[in-house]
């Protein structure tokens, strides 16, 4: 019979060993964590955004984005759907393409997949680390602390370093350069950010809705508009999320990174300058901290009026034409120097990894060697937030599977 290993119990992993064991495949998983699927459980805040109707090589990155290409159309949205109806999943489908289970709990997807698993003979192997993958004529030994056995093929799909509290390693990558794979450097993405001023701390905790442009060596490279959180090392909030794949990437490249902040985004400069003016004319006789709480969070409004060299209690219609421009650019543009991500512990996914150039786009096999799979974020791909990074994990375990059991 093919026998199949598979090192990793994640969303690529779990993926693969249903569908090769329902082509008839003996599959282990090798597990090291106390069960499967950890980072699934973790995922959406607990709930999962498992997939995104709207995915294409557009929204990942990597050496060769172009390379999930193959893999997605093999997965379409449809498709999926089905899948996931026929193990007893069914979808809450968002506007914005966005996808969770309906029972809005990531809990539901791991049963569900668990379940199929099982019921497809799949032998899961939890709390067993796997030291050694090497090859012998036709044959893989996949050596344990405690046991070595021997696999007609083997996938690696232990993902990235991302959430080292969830047993996350860079064993893949090892067990990839023991077979001649080029590992692409990693970095940490969908990550908070550091920044480098005097005042962020003060504001930790404040949470406001921004538009946020992304500036790397003096260039504007990337504007998102949504949620951003103070904290005591610097920022999060969705909004931050989103530019920080591309902010991690910079700053491990040596780049000069940056963002500014847009505080009222509904309003062009124009309209911006015009509501301000208004505002002030209004109320001429209020201290400006006063008046521009009716704006912007009470916080937020003290420190940039300190960045601004502006008294948070001079009177209103005290100030000059030259103030009320610098406040008005503020507002609409506070800049902040970022000085790095906040790691790895707290990256829901990585950038870098395995080098795609590789592996075959149509079977996730290795071109170096014969029987050696890769599936999931161990690849140098990585998508955006949104169920992406997911809809990458399912084709390719999806795919994989179906090919080792050929």
């Amino acid at each position: 019979m093919n026998k199949i290993a598979i090192i990793g119990g994640g969303a690529s992993g779990l993926m693969a060993a249903l569908f090769a064991a329902r082509s008839g495949a003996d599959v282990t998983i090798y597990e090291h964590n106390s069960g499967v699927g950890k980072k699934i459980l973790a995922s959406g805040n607990g709930r999962c955004n498992i997939i995104n109707t709207t995915s294409s090589a557009d929204d990942y990155s990597g050496a060769d984005p172009q390379f999930v290409t193959y893999a997605l159309k093999q997965l379409g949205f449809n498709y999926f759907q089905k899948f996931c109806l026929s193990i007893g999943l069914v979808l809450d489908i968002k506007e914005d393409g966005r996808c969770y289970p309906l029972s809005n709990e990531a809990k539901s997807v791991l049963i569900a997949l668990k379940s199929a698993v099982s019921k497809a003979g799949v032998k899961i192997l939890i709390d067993t680390q796997v030291t050694t993958i090497s090859k012998i004529e036709n044959r893989f030994i996949v050596e344990t602390s405690s046991d070595k056995n021997l696999f007609n093929k083997v996938l690696i799909a232990t993902g990235s370093e991302a959430a080292p509290q969830l047993g996350a390693t860079a064993d893949g990558y090892n067990f990839a350069k023991s077979f001649g794979h080029e590992i692409m450097p990693t970095y940490p993405a969908l990550v908070q950010l550091h920044l480098n001023s005097k005042n962020h701390h003060k504001m930790a905790g404040v949470k406001t809705t921004a538009e946020v442009t992304l500036i790397i060596d003096g260039k504007s490279k990337e504007k998102v508009q949504g949620d951003i959180l103070f904290a005591s090392y610097g920022i999060s909030g969705l909004a931050i999320l989103d530019i920080s794949q591309r902010a991690s990437n910079a700053l491990f490249n040596k780049q000069r990174v940056s963002i500014t902040l847009n505080l009222l985004p509904r309003y062009d400069r124009a309209s911006l300058a015009n509501i301000i003016e208004k505002l002030l004319v209004s109320v001429p006789h209020h201290d400006l901290h006063t008046a521009l709480c009716g704006l912007i969070p009470a916080k937020i409004a003290t420190y940039l009026l300190e960045d601004a060299t502006i008294s948070p209690s001079a009177i209103v219609s005290t100030l000059n034409p030259k103030e009320i421009k610098k406040l008005i650019h503020l507002i609409g543009e506070w800049k902040f120097e970022v000085s790095d991500t906040h790691g790895f512990k707290h990256a829901e996914v990585s950038g870098g990894g395995i080098s795609t150039a590789q592996i075959n786009h149509k079977t996730m096999e290795s071109k170096r060697v014969n029987g050696l799979y890769f599936a999931g974020e161990v690849l140098d791909i990585v998508g955006r937030r949104g169920g992406y990074n997911f809809n990458f994990a399912w084709a390719s375990g999806m795919i994989a599977g179906k090919e080792m059991a050929k």
